[in-house]
C-alpha cells in the first residue's frame, strides 16, 4: 500500500512539474536568440539504460543503436525539419536509479517520451509513473509480460517472454528433438523466471517432460550441487533462460560435470560468445535479430554501426535502433511532439524496421518475429550463425 502511496505522489509530481510552463505539451528546449520560432527547436528525448554495472552490455549496445538512428535522422534533416536532442543516462539496472533519472528527464529537461530500460524491472519501476504522468516509455529489451500492463503509453520493441519461451521450447522439441529437459534460472529475476515458465509451459504440452528445475540466487558463482542434481536426472537438453555472465559459468561447469547435451537460452545470452569459453559451443538462443541477416535493411544497418562504433552489431543494438526509429516514425506521423498524439500513432505502427515487419498489438506488444541462432566455433572463435525463424 505504501509503494502504491510513493508511486501516486512522484507521479502528481511528475505531472505538475512538467505542464507548468509547458504550452501545447511540446517537447524539446526553446532556442533563444534569433531562431526563436518553437516550430524549429531540437526535439528533446530522454535515454534510461544500464551504462555501468552487470547490465551495462545490454544498456550500451541499446543506447548505441539510438544514438547511430539519431545521427542518421539529423544527417537526413531530422523530424519535421528540426534536430535530435538526445538526452543519455545511466540507471546501473537499479530501478531508484530509472526512476530519479526519470523525474530528471520529464521535469528538467521536459521529454514527453523516453527510451528505457534494458531490464523489466528497471522498466516496470518507472511504467506506473510515466503512466499517470502521460509520458511515452518505449524499452528495446524489457520483455517480462508485465511491463506494458501498466496502461497505454508503455510500450517496448522486443518480443515478450511467453512468445520466447514457446520458441524456444518448440524449437527443442522439432529441431532438436529434445524430450527430456533440465532448467536452471534465477529465481530471483523477472526475465530468467518468466522465460523459464513460458519454456516450462510449452514443452510440457508438446510433450516432453521437464526432469530437474533448479533455481539459484543473483551472485551465485557456483553451480555445483544444482548441477549435479541436473547430471542425476540425465536430460537430453538444459534450458538456460539467463544473462551471459551467468550463462559462460554455467556453460563451463555444465561440461565440467560431463554433461555434454545441447544448451538452449533466451535473448539473455547476446554477448556470451565474447565472454564464455568453447564449451559454450552447440548452444542456441532465441533473438531479436541476426547480424547474418541478408535483408537490405538489416545489412544497411549492420554495416553502418560497424562503421561509427567499430564492433559488430548485436541484437540489442538493432533494437535500439529500431526504438528510435519507431518513435521518429510516430512523431513525423503524429506532426507534434505531445506524448498523448504520438502515443495513439505509436499504436498504429505498421512499417519495415531492421528488426523485421512491427506493428503493435492491443497491449503495445510488437508482433514480430524471433531468430534461433547457434554458438558456432569458427578457426578457434565463437561465433553466433542464423538458424532458424519462428514466426509469431
Amino acid at each position: 500500500m505504501k509503494k502504491n502511496v510513493l508511486r501516486f505522489v512522484i507521479a502528481l509530481c511528475v505531472m505538475s512539474m512538467f505542464f507548468i510552463g509547458c504550452p501545447g505539451r511540446e517537447t524539446g528546449p526553446i532556442i533563444l536568440g534569433p531562431a526563436t520560432d518553437y516550430d524549429y527547436a531540437p526535439i528533446s528525448l530522454g535515454v534510461i539504460f544500464p551504462l555501468s554495472g552487470a547490465q551495462a552490455h545490454f544498456g550500451v549496445e541499446s543506447s548505441d543503436g539510438i544514438i547511430l538512428a539519431a545521427e542518421t535522422l539529423n544527417a537526413a534533416g531530422g523530424i519535421m525539419g528540426r534536430q535530435i536532442n538526445l538526452i543519455v543516462t545511466d540507471d546501473v539496472n537499479v530501478p531508484a536509479n530509472t526512476i530519479s533519472n526519470f523525474m530528471r528527464l520529464t521535469t528538467q529537461d521536459r521529454v514527453g517520451i523516453v527510451m528505457g530500460s534494458s531490464t523489466s524491472g528497471a522498466t516496470s519501476a518507472i511504467a506506473p509513473v510515466a503512466q499517470e504522468a502521460g509520458i511515452v516509455v518505449i524499452s528495446p529489451s524489457a520483455t517480462a509480460f508485465g511491463v506494458t500492463q501498466f496502461g497505454d503509453f508503455i510500450f517496448r520493441t522486443c518480443f515478450i517472454d511467453s512468445f520466447q519461451g514457446i520458441a524456444g521450447a518448440n524449437f527443442a522439441f522439432d529441431g532438436l528433438e529434445a524430450r527430456y529437459a533440465a532448467v536452471l534460472y534465477d529465481q530471483g529475476a523477472d526475465y530468467n523466471r518468466g522465460l523459464a515458465h513460458a519454456f516450462i509451459e510449452q514443452f510440457t504440452a508438446r510433450g516432453g517432460e521437464i526432469v530437474a528445475r533448479q533455481v539459484y540466487m543473483s551472485g551465485t558463482v557456483d553451480f555445483s550441487a544444482q548441477i549435479t542434481s541436473i547430471a542425476a536426472a540425465n536430460p537430453d537438453l538444459v534450458f538456460l533462460p539467463n544473462f551471459l555472465n551467468d550463462v559462460a559459468l554455467q556453460a563451463m561447469q555444465l561440461r565440467a560435470q560431463g554433461i555434454n547435451v545441447p544448451l538452449l537460452g533466451g535473448d539473455g545470452w547476446d554477448g556470451v560468445v565474447g565472454i564464455a569459453g568453447p564449451e559454450i559451443a552447440g548452444g542456441f538462443w532465441s533473438a531479436g535479430f541476426a547480424a547474418d541477416t541478408t535483408e537490405p535493411q538489416g545489412v544497411a544497418f549492420v554495416e553502418s554501426f560497424q562503421n561509427r562504433f567499430g564492433r559488430p552489431a548485436t541484437q540489442f543494438a538493432a533494437l535500439g535502433y529500431d526504438t528510435m526509429m519507431i518513435v521518429a516514425d510516430a512523431i513525423a506521423r503524429a506532426g507534434t511532439t505531445d506524448p498523448q498524439i504520438v502515443r495513439d500513432y505509436m499504436a498504429a505502427t505498421n512499417a519495415q524496421f531492421v528488426t523485421g515487419m512491427i506493428s503493435f498489438d492491443e497491449n503495445r506488444n510488437p508482433i514480430k518475429s524471433a531468430v534461433i541462432k547457434e554458438v558456432q566455433l569458427v578457426d578457434d572463435v565463437l561465433v553466433n550463425v542464423y538458424r532458424a525463424t519462428v514466426n509469431p
